[in-house]
Parts: structure tokens; C-alpha cells; sequence
């Protein structure tokens, strides 16, 4: 058996949940998280708890018996909680400003980028300390919008330069002149 798709997972208190179409509804005080279940795996909604069995032992659906659950803690875990990822911004005259939906930066380009936050993703800029906050109820979708923002400028490894995630760690380089003085 699955060790993580045997664990239960818990229902907080103001979530609903249900099933509707071969999908998986949770809705919460964050907003609402839908997922698509697996053909093969049964979703059991107890008062407090939920459960992923699997129909048959395949090894198809022994794979896939732990990702479900995990799919299923995560819809439940934003709708309550919600997820959220930091972003620094690094460089001499790189900046953010948030314009309604619409993130405007400055990265060394001869032009500002905007970027356009999608529906179900919060953003939050700290214009001074050069941080971007972003927040949601899905953590695939709040994973992916902060990638798409690194991805604009991503750190560079001779200055450092670029977006990076908060708890990121950039491995710095040498340049030529540090070569030529170390010989």
C-alpha cells in the first residue's frame, strides 16, 4: 500500500468538499481549488476526513494512488490556508510596480516588461525592498506564475542579477579579472 495515499486527510473546518463529474470541488475562505480524479481510484468524503482507495493492485494505479492523495491535501490545504511564494528582485535600477492586474518591470532592458497576473493569483510588491509576493489557492498555479516571473530575468551567476526565489541560493562565479589574479 501507498504510504502516502493510505494517510487520511483532514477537513478543516469551513471547507466544503464534493464531488461533481469525476471531480473533486473544494471551496474554502481562499477561493475554490477543482481537481480531476483518476480513473481507478475511489475518493471516500467522510465528516472529518478524507480517503483514496484504488480499485485494483496494477501498478498503474499503485503510482498513482499517492499522487491523488497528495492532490487532494494540496486542493484542501489552499481553500483553507492558501499557498504563497516570494520572489527578490536583484540589480542596480531593477524595480516592480503593480498597476491593477498588471505587474511592470524594470530589468535592464530597453523596455519595461509587463507581466499580467492571472484570475485565482494574488500579487503583493514591495516596491522599496524589491519583493514580490505571490499568493493563491492552487499551488500549482501559484508555483508556475512565480516561475513565469523568474523566468523574465533569471539570476545571472557573475553579479547575481536577475529574479530569484527568496530562499534561493545563486552560486556566484569569477570573472576574467578574478582568473587573471589568481594565477
Amino acid at each position: 500500500m501507498s504510504r502516502v495515499g493510505k494517510q487520511p486527510v483532514p477537513i478543516p473546518d469551513g471547507v466544503k468538499i464534493s464531488l461533481e463529474d469525476g471531480k473533486f470541488v473544494a471551496e474554502g475562505p481562499k477561493g475554490r481549488v477543482t481537481e480531476t480524479l483518476l480513473d481507478g481510484l475511489l475518493v471516500e468524503i467522510g465528516d472529518t476526513e478524507i480517503t483514496v482507495t484504488r480499485s485494483a493492485e496494477t501498478g498503474d494505479l499503485r503510482a498513482k494512488h499517492g499522487l491523488m492523495r497528495s492532490l487532494l491535501a494540496n486542493a484542501v490545504t489552499g481553500v483553507s490556508q492558501g499557498f504563497s511564494k516570494d520572489l527578490e528582485i536583484h540589480g542596480v535600477g531593477y524595480r516592480a510596480q503593480l498597476r491593477g492586474r498588471e505587474i511592470r518591470l524594470s530589468l535592464g532592458f530597453s523596455h519595461p516588461v509587463v507581466f499580467s497576473v492571472p484570475e485565482g493569483i494574488d500579487v503583493e510588491v514591495d516596491e522599496k525592498a524589491g519583493k514580490i509576493r505571490v499568493k493563491g489557492a492552487n499551488r500549482q498555479q501559484v508555483g508556475q506564475v512565480a516561475a513565469d516571473l523568474r523566468a523574465l530575468k533569471k539570476p545571472e551567476p557573475y553579479k547575481g542579477k536577475g529574479i530569484r526565489y527568496s530562499d534561493e541560493i545563486v552560486r556566484r562565479k569569477v570573472g576574467k579579472a578574478g582568473v587573471a589574479a589568481a594565477k
